[in-house]
C-alpha cells in the first residue's frame, strides 16, 4: 500500500465503514478523517443546518495532510457520484493515490440490528433510525470500487478480507 494515499469509505450508516475506516488508520498510521464528526462540529459550534460544508472542509483537510505526505482515510456515506467525484479530486494534481472502498451488510436483519442497538461516540450526534437508513439516497457504484460485505462477520475477519484486497490492487 502506497504510503501517502487517500482510502475514501462509504456505505450506509450501520454497515461496519467507521469501524473498519479506524482499524485501517491505526494499521497504517494515517490521518483518519470522519464526516460525522465535522459535521456535528460545524452544528455545535457555528449552529448551522449542514448541508454540504461538512465535505467541503473535509476535503480541504484531507488535501493539507496528502501535502505532508502523509495518507489519509476519509469516513463517509459518500452516497452519490458528485461526492465521490470531489474525493477524488482531491489528488489531482498532488500525484497521489486514491482507493475507493464500498461497506455494506447485505443481511437487512444484522444491518437493522447494528444501526437499532449502537450509540454515538460524537457528542450531541443524532443517529439515523432504521427507516431513515432504508430511505437514504445512495448510488450503486460505477467505478473501479473495493468492496466488503460484512454480514456475518467479526470486525477482524472484515479488516483481514479489507488488507488483503488492498494488497492486491
Amino acid at each position: 500500500m502506497n504510503p501517502r494515499t487517500l482510502y475514501i469509505f462509504s456505505g450506509l450508516p450501520g454497515s461496519g465503514k467507521s469501524t473498519l475506516a479506524r482499524m485501517l488508520s491505526s494499521h497504517l498510521k494515517a490521518v483518519y478523517l470522519r464526516i460525522d464528526t465535522v459535521e456535528q462540529g460545524l452544528r455545535d459550534l457555528c449552529d448551522m443546518q449542514v448541508v454540504g460544508e461538512g465535505y467541503r472542509l473535509s476535503y480541504r483537510i484531507a488535501r493539507d495532510n496528502l501535502e505532508l505526505g502523509l495518507s489519509v482515510v476519509a469516513d463517509s456515506c459518500n452516497p452519490i457520484q458528485l461526492s465521490r467525484d470531489e474525493w477524488q479530486q482531491v489528488t489531482t494534481g498532488l500525484g497521489e493515490n486514491f482507493v475507493n472502498i464500498e461497506i455494506a451488510c447485505s443481511d437487512a436483519k444484522e444491518h437493522q440490528y447494528r444501526v437499532e442497538s449502537r450509540e454515538s461516540s460524537i457528542e450531541n450526534l443524532r443517529l439515523p433510525s432504521w427507516q431513515q437508513v432504508q430511505e437514504r439516497e445512495y448510488k450503486a457504484w460505477g467505478d473501479e470500487v473495493v468492496r466488503i460485505d460484512t454480514a456475518g462477520k467479526m470486525p477482524d475477519e472484515s479488516f483481514a478480507e479489507l488488507l488483503e484486497k488492498l494488497a492486491a490492487r
